[in-house]
């Protein structure tokens, strides 16, 4: 919108408090704080959920692969032909075996339900999850054949265990005997702890060799499934599909939307609502602008008298007021943008100050999946709430500045 000099110079005088026009300025603050919080806190939860969502995909997915080949009954013969074949599929970035299976985990008495992963060692050294997550040991210490095991964070303090312990793995289904099935007990040495940052993964994972899972599980050559990791994990269906005719009755494909879809729907579903709710929170603010601005035109009725019959156009006053207006709102999301980029930025700062005020916990990782707050922020959603706000703001002058423009000068000043 341009607006002549005389028009500018008039629109910030508004814009500034008058004599008298203590409590007008008040209601124009108080609008901008309002706009200001709606928009941080717009920000500050979106980009809350992005993080959540992103940390969760990165982590499911880098310790789970895009989509998985399982065995009927946990046993896939003759992987290596499979394997070899589903790494030539056209969009698959990788395929790697493995072997999954829940198991016990004893140490000095404490019994933990854990899920042993049996990895090859340079799938264990090439992990992205597990890349730089190991706050003890070496996973270069998982060789087949060393009775060595990687556990997580929380399943080493639940246990008690740490680096050098030896924990024994129960696998319930062990050899026939005349007396019955006996339980298959091995010890290994804990070589690793990592910490992913999943709290259901560092409470239960135990990661060890192939080799070492297979004798564990009495497996022989067999695995348990393919791991497969595709190009577009967003397009993981059609990347796949040509699979389907070559395990036909040996396997069944799994893909991590399927694996996952009522989390990943839930966090879409919670993300639109609150986006929804807090954008009513920006409607409400801006409803400040607007009685702040017809408070204004109230006061000024006088002086819009003057300008009229000094030869201001209707469109001249419109553009003043609705530039103030659009203004108190310009400077509120800014000021909205910036809070909310230093709120997240320190949001685990924050979270922490109130947990040791409060002395509640305010983020239990075991509710959370995720052992901190995560946050993600996109660009292209900032810019579209700060329009969306500006929208609103813009708007919310309509109403006040054709009020002034309609103003009747003769009648304003019959009187004077």
């Amino acid at each position: 919108m341009l607006l002549s000099r005389y028009e500018w110079v008039i629109a910030k005088r508004y814009l500034l408090p008058g004599k008298g026009e203590g409590f007008i300025f008040l209601v124009a603050s108080i609008s901008l704080v309002a706009v200001m919080l709606g928009v941080a806190a717009l920000i500050v939860v979106m980009s809350v959920m992005n993080g959540f969502r992103a940390e969760l995909f990165d982590k499911i997915v880098g310790l789970n692969g895009h989509a998985v080949i399982q065995g009927y009954g946990g046993r896939l013969p003759d992987w290596r032909d499979l394997l070899e074949e589903t790494r030539e599929t056209e969009g698959v970035v990788s395929a790697s075996p493995l072997i999954e299976m829940p198991l016990a985990g004893i140490y000095n008495g404490r019994v933990e339900a854990v899920l042993v992963r049996g990895m090859l060692t340079q799938d264990i050294l090439s992990n992205d999850t597990l890349d730089g997550k190991t706050v003890a040991g070496d996973l270069g210490a998982l060789a087949p054949g060393s009775d060595r095991v990687a556990i997580g964070s929380r399943l080493a303090q639940t246990l008690g265990a740490q680096l050098g312990s030896r924990v024994t793995l129960m696998n319930p289904q062990g050899r026939s005997t005349p007396f019955g099935t006996v339980p298959r007990e091995i010890s290994y040495e804990v070589a690793a702890i990592f910490e992913v940052g999943v709290y259901d993964y560092d409470k239960a994972f135990v990661i060890m060799p192939m080799e070492d899972a297979q004798t564990l599980m009495l497996l022989g050559d067999q695995i348990g499934m393919i791991e497969i990791q595709t190009n577009d994990a967003q397009n993981v269906q059609q990347i796949i599909a040509p699979l389907y005719p070559k395990i036909d009755g040996r396997a069944e494909i799994t893909d991590w939307k399927s694996m996952n879809a009522s989390l990943f729907e839930t966090l879409q579903v919670e993300r639109v609502v609150m986006f929804v709710i807090l954008s009513i929170i920006i409607l409400v603010a801006v409803f400040n602008i607007l009685s702040s601005l017809i408070m204004l035109v109230r006061a000024k009725t006088r002086d819009i008298a003057i300008l009229r019959t000094m030869g201001a156009s209707r469109a001249s006053l419109t553009r003043i007021f609705v530039t103030v207006g659009t203004s108190i709102g310009a400077l509120g999301i800014a000021a909205g943008i910036l809070l909310g980029l230093i709120a997240i930025y320190f949001r685990q700062n924050v979270i922490n100050f109130v947990q040791t005020i409060t002395g509640q916990n305010l983020w239990d990782p075991s509710i959370r999946f995720l052992t901190e707050l995560p946050a993600r922020t996109d660009p292209m959603e900032v810019f579209g709430i700060a329009m969306l706000a500006l929208l609103f703001s813009f708007l919310a002058t309509l109403y006040p500045a054709f009020k002034a423009a309609s103003t009747d000068p003769v009648q304003v000043l019959r009187y004077e």
